[in-house]
């Protein structure tokens, strides 16, 4: 049985991620008004990703007998000033969850809730490669700087993305 401090923790885990997937399909829209195609299928992967994410712990909730109480949404973010922005914006956000699972994690340590620390440990690891990802995407797109042709073929790299 989950402690009501970690049922909690993990309610609030469940709107973050809804959130994250919020922020990236607003990304996506203004990739998709700036004409970044690549950019913006990328970032509709990420959202529906992350709606995984967030399904996952809704699951192991209702696995564990504890209750869901879904927390309202906020509205994100839809002004961006360049692809990069979006890139960097998207990187500390990735920060930002990795923080908020190790929170989680550290609860569960306290707590003594092995099933949540197994669990989470998925998660510990996705966030590896969540920031490593956005990270590799950032410094490629300082790479690139202001050469259309190179924003154009990261652009069109992007789009190979799976998902979808």
């Amino acid at each position: 049985m989950l402690t009501t401090a970690m049922q909690d923790a993990l309610n609030e885990q469940i709107q973050k991620e809804f959130y994250s997937a919020y922020l990236y399909l607003a990304m996506s829209a203004y990739c998709e008004a700036h004409n970044f195609p690549g950019a913006a299928k990328w970032m509709r992967v990420q959202a529906q990703e992350e709606t995984g994410h967030g399904m996952k712990f809704f699951g192991y909730l209702i696995d564990r007998g504890a209750r869901v109480i879904l927390q309202a949404i906020g509205q994100p973010t839809a002004e961006f000033s360049s692809l990069l922005d979006i890139f960097q914006r998207a990187l500390a956000h990735e920060r930002e969850v990795t923080k908020s699972i190790g929170q989680l994690y550290a609860l569960a340590i306290k707590e003594s809730d092995y099933a949540t620390q197994a669990a989470l440990q998925w998660f510990v690891t996705e966030q590896v490669e969540e920031e490593k990802t956005a990270s590799q995407i950032v410094e490629q797109l300082k790479l690139a700087g202001d050469s259309k042709g190179t924003l154009l073929m990261l652009d069109h790299h992007l789009a190979k993305r799976g998902g979808e």
